[in-house]
């Protein structure tokens, strides 16, 4: 029987984790990716009392202040498949591939996967020439030439990682102009081997063992076929919140979980923070800040009403 059940081992949930150690709930974290998203961040420059790191020490940070509370934190490093309610007791049970858990209440921090880019030639070629993570695969392109499709900071951000390896880096986007944060917006402009093309969209990825061009909506210096050695797409996330309708809990029509500004959810006892909620600015900060909150919530909750979820139950 646990007081806190953590779903997503991510900045978010850590942190959460952490104060529910500080707190003195018996807390479990269940994580399929540790460290969540941001590890694939090379650079963080936003997040307070930090001026550079990268993601990856951001996570390792926070995972171990949480772990400091190792009497009441725990870990299980696996997924989260169902989860049941017994509205009556006020309880929840959370069952993995191989165990079930009780939890007086829960928070779930799962974040968001990449949003796939729907077009032919997208599932042929897939981690041949196609990637969603320039940290991770941008060393198998040195000197190479790649395109990021997307407009958001996310991308800028890609396009910045691979042109320190790459020889040119195209940004394609569907609209006027992009939208990086201004440091990142200036960078961009400052890289000599990255050119943006913008009001377009691609159309095909084409390829013979892996990619080597794209096809565009709009002509390119006289062409829409566009010759390069790989894609790495940043289109937007989708929320994963799928265990969230399990237990009635309300989503928005972008699937993201709805909370107020305690961080919870229209079921009592369960919490939601970070990338999978429905707030409209979302960083790393943004959500640990969630995930405290979320905790100090089910402190609250846990200990306002001895029959929730008693332990014999």
């Amino acid at each position: 029987m646990y007081d806190f059940v953590i779903i997503g081992g991510g900045v978010t949930g850590f942190a959460a984790a952490m104060y529910a150690g500080r707190l003195g709930l018996k807390t479990l974290v269940i994580g399929e990716l540790l460290g969540g998203t941001i590890t694939t961040t090379n650079l963080v420059e936003n997040y307070p009392g930090f001026k550079r790191l990268t993601g990856q020490e951001l996570a390792d940070n926070i995972r171990e202040h949480a772990l400091d509370y190792s009497d009441f934190v725990s870990v299980k490093e696996t997924r989260v498949t169902k989860i049941n309610r017994n509205n009556s007791l006020s309880c929840f049970e959370l069952t993995t591939k191989k165990e079930t858990f009780k939890s007086k209440s829960v928070l779930l921090a799962t974040g968001t996967k990449w949003r796939e880019l729907k077009v032919p030639g997208h599932d042929t070629f897939k981690n041949k020439g196609v990637h969603y993570c320039a940290l991770c695969d941008a060393y198998f392109y040195r000197d190479k030439v790649v395109a990021v499709i997307g407009g958001s900071d996310s991308a800028a951000k890609d396009a910045l990682v691979l042109s320190e390896l790459v020889k040119k880096v195209y940004i394609i986007y569907r609209g006027e102009k992009i939208r990086p944060e201004p440091p990142n917006a200036r960078r961009v402009a400052n890289a000599t081997n990255i050119e943006i093309i913008n009001n377009t969209n691609v159309k095909e990825i084409l390829g013979i063992e892996n990619v080597n061009s794209v096809v565009l909506d709009t002509p390119y210096k006289g062409s829409t076929t566009l010759n390069l050695d790989a894609v790495f797409v940043a289109i937007g996330h989708i929320s994963l919140s799928d265990l969230a309708k399990e237990v009635g809990v309300e989503l928005n029509n972008k699937n993201e979980v709805k909370i107020n500004r305690k961080s919870e959810t229209n079921v009592p006892g369960f919490f939601a923070a970070g990338d999978v909620a429905d707030t409209h600015f979302k960083q790393a900060i943004t959500g640990v800040a969630e995930g405290v909150l979320a905790a100090y919530g089910a402190y609250e909750f846990v200990n306002k009403d001895e029959t929730i979820c008693p332990t014999n139950s």
